[in-house]
C-alpha cells in the first residue's frame, strides 16, 4: 500500500474532546473519526488493525472447536421478556437501544445475544448426543451508554466477539470455561498485550462464576486489587479482603450525646474525638425492582468503609428473588413526597423503625436491613439515635431491636490483607477490561425452556457458558499500553503494516528506485508493507511514521547511492545503517519471530 492512496490525514494538535492518550493518538493518526457521541468510523488503517485482531480471535476460537456464526442485531422483545431482562435493559437507565416497528412490535438492538442463541439452541439441539456445542460471532454491538467517553473504550457502537457454549452437565461447562480461559490468554499474548485475569462480578448477564481480562494501563477505568505474589486478583466490584482492625471504643456507660451539625463521619469524629472505625454509619437507600416494587433499604457500614454498590445490588436481588433496576440514596424530598414524617438524616440508627414507612404512597412499608461484617463485628460503637442531632455512644448490637442480614458490602482496599493468603497485602492497579468469561449455568435455558433429551430419556435444561472479547476496545487498549510521546508503538502482530518505507527525497531518482525496489521485494515475500511516496519533507514523513506507529521503518536517504538504508525499530528507536541485503535479512528475522494471523 502507498501512503498517497491511503487517505491518510494526520493531526498535529490534540483534539479537544480526547481525554486519554490512546484516544488522542488514534484520532491524530487518522485511525478513527468521530461521527457522533460514542460513534466512530473505522478508517482504513484502523480497519486493518481490527481485521488482524479478529483473525487472531478466529484462529484461537476455531482451535477450541467453536463454530462461527452470525446472529441478528435486531432482536424481538419477546425473547428478552422470556428471560426476564427486557425491563432491566430498557427501563430507566437501561443500556439497550429499543424501538417499535411499523406494526407496533417492540425490538431492541442487541447489546448481547444470550436470548437469541438460547432460543436457537432450544430449537436445534434436541439430544445429549449433539452436545457440547460452542457458537461464536464477531459483529457490532450497541449500548446506549449514559456517558460515552474515551473513544472506543466506551462507545455506543462497538465490535465484539461473543461465544456461547451448551453442555449436558456442569462438569463439561467447567471444562469449556477452562479451555476458553487458556484461549483468551493466548489471544492477548499474541496481540502483544499484558493482560491480567481477575475475579469479577457477573453483573446483568448473571451466572455462577466469571472472570475478566484486564489490560493494565494508568488510564484504565477499572480498579484491580492483586496480592503481592499475583496469586489473587479481582476487580473492585468483586474483591474481598481482611479489613484493618477497628480502634476499640473506651470503656463507659451507654449514653446519648448531642451532635448538632455533625451529620457526616468526619464532622462527628472531629467533634467527639472518635476514630471512624468506632462508628456505625447507616445509609438509607431506595431499590427499584424489576417487578415494579420500590424497596427501602438500610445499610450499616463501619465508619471507615465505603459501600460497594454491586455487592449491594446482588444482595438485594438474592434476598428478594427479583432483579434490581437501580439503588439510589433516599432524599428529604422523597420522604416528604411519600407523605411520611421527616427522617433524622445524619443521625439514622440501625434500628430505625419500620413505622417510619407507615402510610408510604408507593414504597414497601418495611426496610430491608443489611450490615457489613466489619460493622456487625464491633463490640461497642457510636451510631445515630434516630433523633435529630443526637447519637448513641457505647451501643451494642444486642441492645438494638433489629437483626440485619450480614453480607459483605464494602469495598476492599489496597493495603489490606488478602483473604486467600493473609500474609499477602493487596495492591491497587488500574486496568481496561478487554474480555469477560462466564459460567452461566442454567439461568437462561431454564427461563427460556431450552432443554435437551438426556441419555435416560428425560428433559433437562442446558448448562451454558458465555465468553466475550471487545475487539475494538482491545485495539485502543493496545495503544494505551504501547505508546510514547511521539505516537503509537503497535505490537507487530496487530499493526496495520509491519514496515514502512520512507523515501526521504522523492525527487532523487536513486532514492526513488531503491524505495520502489524494496517495496516490490517485500510485497513479493508477503510482508505487509507501506511505502511513503508523498512529496513531503523527510521530517514530516518521519513524524507521521512515528505517529501511526508502524513497528519497523526503512529509510531510503542519502546513503542510497552506496546501497545502504537505515533500519529503525519503532518501539526502541534503535537505528542501524546497513547494506540493503543485510537490512532486509534483519527485517525478515524480526518479522518471522511473531505469529501473525491469516487475514482473509
Amino acid at each position: 500500500m502507498r501512503v498517497s492512496r491511503l487517505m491518510l490525514v494526520t493531526l498535529r494538535d490534540v483534539p479537544a474532546d480526547a481525554e486519554i492518550a490512546s484516544h488522542q493518538l488514534l484520532l491524530r493518526g487518522g485511525y478513527i473519526r468521530r461521527v457522533g457521541s460514542g460513534i466512530y468510523a473505522y478508517l482504513p488503517l484502523m480497519w486493518k488493525v481490527l481485521r488482524k485482531i479478529s483473525a487472531i480471535v478466529q484462529e484461537e476460537m476455531d482451535a477450541t472447536g467453536a463454530l462461527e456464526t452470525l446472529l441478528p442485531q435486531l432482536q424481538p422483545s419477546e425473547l428478552w421478556e422470556r428471560s426476564g431482562r427486557w425491563q432491566g435493559y430498557t427501563a430507566g437507565e437501561g443500556i439497550m437501544f429499543h424501538l417499535e416497528d411499523r406494526q407496533g412490535r417492540e425490538v431492541g438492538l442487541g447489546p448481547t445475544h444470550e436470548e437469541v442463541v438460547t432460543s436457537l439452541a432450544g430449537e436445534l439441539l434436541r439430544s445429549y448426543r449433539q452436545l457440547p456445542v460452542t457458537l461464536y460471532q464477531i459483529q457490532n454491538k450497541f449500548r446506549d451508554e449514559i456517558r460515552p467517553r474515551f473513544g472506543l473504550m466506551r462507545g455506543r457502537e462497538f465490535i465484539m466477539k461473543d461465544a456461547y457454549s451448551f453442555h449436558a452437565d456442569e462438569d463439561d461447562l467447567r471444562r469449556c470455561y477452562g479451555e476458553m480461559d487458556r484461549a483468551y490468554r493466548r489471544i492477548f499474548e499474541r496481540c502483544g498485550l499484558q493482560a491480567v485475569a481477575v475475579e469479577a462480578d457477573s453483573g446483568a448477564i448473571g451466572g455462577a462464576a466469571s472472570q475478566e481480562f484486564m489490560v493494565t494501563a494508568e488510564a484504565g477505568e477499572d480498579l484491580i486489587l492483586t496480592s503481592e505474589d499475583g496469586s489473587y486478583a479481582a476487580n473492585l466490584e468483586k474483591a474481598v479482603s481482611i479489613a484493618n482492625p477497628a480502634t476499640p471504643l473506651p470503656e463507659g456507660e451507654v449514653k446519648v450525646i448531642d451532635t448538632p451539625g455533625q451529620d457526616s463521619i468526619d464532622a462527628l469524629c472531629n467533634s467527639q474525638d472518635l476514630e471512624p472505625s468506632q462508628v456505625v454509619k447507616v445509609l438509607a437507600l431506595l431499590a427499584r425492582m424489576e417487578s415494579g416494587a420500590q424497596q427501602p433499604v438500610l445499610v450499616c457500614l463501619r465508619g471507615d468503609q465505603e459501600l460497594n454498590d454491586v455487592k449491594l445490588v446482588n444482595a438485594i436481588s438474592a434476598l428478594q428473588n427479583d432483579g434490581v433496576l437501580d439503588v439510589t440514596p433516599v432524599s428529604v424530598e422523597q420522604v416528604a413526597n411519600q407523605g411520611l414524617s421527616p427522617w433524622p438524616f445524619g443521625a439514622l440508627g440501625p434500628d430505625l423503625d419500620d413505622a417510619s414507612l407507615e402510610g408510604a404512597k408507593s414504597w414497601t412499608t418495611s426496610f430491608l436491613r443489611f450490615a457489613d461484617p466489619t460493622a456487625k463485628e464491633l463490640d461497642r460503637f457510636v451510631c445515630g439515635a434516630n433523633s435529630p442531632n443526637q447519637h448513641r455512644w457505647g451501643s451494642r448490637w444486642s441492645d438494638l431491636s433489629c437483626d440485619p442480614q450480614v453480607v459483605d458490602l464494602r469495598n476492599a482496599q489496597a493495603g489490606e490483607r488478602c483473604q486467600k493468603d493473609p500474609t499477602q497485602t493487596l495492591m491497587a492497579r488500574r486496568g481496561i477490561e478487554v474480555g469477560h468469561i462466564f459460567q452461566l449455568g442454567r439461568k437462561y435455558s431454564q427461563a427460556m425452556e431450552a432443554s435437551f433429551t438426556t441419555a435416560e430419556g428425560g428433559q433437562e435444561a442446558f448448562w451454558m457458558g458465555c465468553y466475550g472479547i471487545g475487539v475494538s476496545r482491545l485495539a485502543q487498549a493496545a495503544v494505551e499500553q504501547h505508546h510514547d510521546q511521539a505516537g503509537i508503538c503497535w505490537p507487530l502482530a496487530i499493526a496495520p503494516f509491519a514496515v514502512v518505507i520512507v523515501v526521504a527525497n522523492m525527487q532523487d531518482e536513486t532514492q526513488l528506485q531503491l524505495g520502489e525496489q524494496l517495496y516490490d521485494t517485500l510485497r513479493a515475500e508477503g510482508v505487509d508493507v507501506l511505502l511513503d511516496d508523498r512529496s513531503e519533507r523527510a521530517g514530516v514523513k518521519f513524524k507521521d511514521a512515528d505517529l501511526i506507529g508502524i513497528p519497523w521503518r526503512l529509510v531510503v536517504g542519502r546513503d542510497a547511492a552506496n546501497g545502504q538504508v537505515e533500519l529503525v525499530e519503532r518501539a526502541t528507536r534503535e537505528a542501524q545503517v546497513l547494506p540493503t541485503d543485510e537490512a532486509l535479512a534483519s527485517l525478515r528475522e524480526a518479522i518471522s519471530t511473531t505469529t501473525s494471523p491469516t487475514v482473509v
